[in-house]
């Protein structure tokens, strides 16, 4: 879940389960443009990544738990395809209901410090950054 306005903050949410599997925004990201495009290749050019990269997280979801989260068909004459299993797409709902009931909680319990993003000094890396891009 992202925001546009700088003063509320921003929870970022990786769940590491006991077998050693983990889900994180960038999972679950994939997860969501796999049930878009129907293909793992397509979901991986969305989302700026490698194809390889794709493919060991699906890998990684797939093999750390007990049913697969995405079901892949190899490439062949009308090519290949991805879509996500009923686990998958519980994977996900679980991911964004756990991540919109913790931003609501994080915005309830900061908004009494007034924390606000024009009176927040910025860090130096961010500074720098800001510097090299223009913003």
């Amino acid at each position: 879940m992202s925001t546009n306005n700088p003063d509320i903050p921003v929870a970022k949410i990786r769940l590491d389960f006991p077998q050693g599997s983990s889900v994180g925004p960038g999972k679950i990201a994939l997860l969501e443009k796999i049930d878009d495009t129907g293909s793992l290749s397509a979901a991986a050019r969305v989302l700026g990544m490698s194809y390889r990269r794709a493919w060991l997280l699906i890998q990684d979801l797939n093999n750390g738990f007990d049913r697969p989260a995405v079901s892949l068909s190899t490439g062949g004459k009308h090519g290949g395809g991805a879509t996500l299993t009923a686990f998958g797409h519980a994977l996900v709902t679980g991911y964004r209901a756990l991540e919109a009931s913790t931003h609501r909680l994080a915005t309830e319990i900061f908004a009494e410090l007034e924390i606000s993003a024009a009176t927040t000094p910025q860090s130096p890396l961010k500074k720098r950054l800001a510097r090299r891009t223009g913003g």
